[in-house]
């Protein structure tokens, strides 16, 4: 988990931190146990780059918000880990105006693509910072999570237009631009070069239980926190995951 400390952020975080944290571990031993170069795009305050940066990796945050970048050197400070985090201002859509080309060990793209003009770009300049071999950790809105949520909620009409929306949004209120099927996101990447070795569904039950109910009965969020896991990796449920983290590795350049 990222923030022990924190249980219920826990919940949107575990699965994609415990798989993102053993594929670091892979990339780092194949390399000798060497110290690994991570890019985190849009990683806002830290909430992985921090966790990364406690494993031994030095971890560059590129970011457009000023007060998220502030944010996560306090935070980085607070965690012993400021010599081995950087924050950069910037955007995916112009990465190598402020990070170089082939330079990453791993690269995390999390909570990006749904925001951009073009997620293909975004993926392209992804995986363009990796080194080949390089872990790619993408985590995007699901679509079928949002069309489940907004029909328990009983805003049928609104599940409806999201089912049928080419960007899956739900009407003009929703704030999230852009959703995502798995085969969506796994064509995205493997287009441009990545073998996807992973797809989770993220936050399949978290959203929809209520929270009374995680916070005053014993245990259950230890046991909901179990049940997120055993069902991540399981397709059936991906159509229905409020969030799809897809983990690759980028393909070694074929010879010309």
């Amino acid at each position: 988990m990222s923030d022990p400390s924190r249980p219920r952020a826990a919940l949107r975080t575990a699965v994609v931190w415990d798989v993102l944290k053993d594929s670091l571990d892979r990339r780092a031993k194949s390399a000798g146990g060497q110290v690994l170069d991570v890019l985190d795009t849009g990683g806002g305050s830290g909430n992985f780059a921090v966790p990364v940066a406690r494993l031994g990796h030095r971890v560059t945050v590129v970011d457009p918000s000023p007060n998220a970048l502030f944010a996560l050197e306090r935070r980085a400070a607070e965690a012993g880990v400021a010599d081995r985090v950087r924050g950069v201002q910037g955007d995916i859509s112009g990465l190598f105006d402020v990070v170089e080309r082939d330079g990453y060990d791993a690269v995390l793209c999390h909570g990006v693509l749904e925001y951009v003009d073009d997620p293909a770009e975004g993926v392209r300049n992804a995986v363009g910072a990796l080194r080949s071999g390089g872990v790619l950790s993408l985590l995007a809105a699901g679509l079928g999570g949002a069309v489940l949520a907004r029909a328990l909620a009983g805003h049928f009409k609104e599940a409806r237009q999201a089912l049928d929306d080419p960007a899956g949004r739900w009407g003009e209120g929703d704030p999230v631009p852009r959703r995502f099927t798995a085969d969506q996101l796994s064509a995205l990447v493997a287009d441009e070069g990545v073998d996807v070795g992973a797809v989770h569904g993220v936050r399949v039950f978290a959203d929809l239980v209520p929270g009374v109910l995680v916070d005053t009965e014993p245990g259950a969020l230890q046991e909901l926190l179990k049940l997120e896991a055993a069902a991540a990796e399981l397709p059936a449920f991906h159509a229905v995951a409020t969030q799809l983290h897809v983990l690759g590795e980028k393909r070694a350049a074929e010879a010309a």
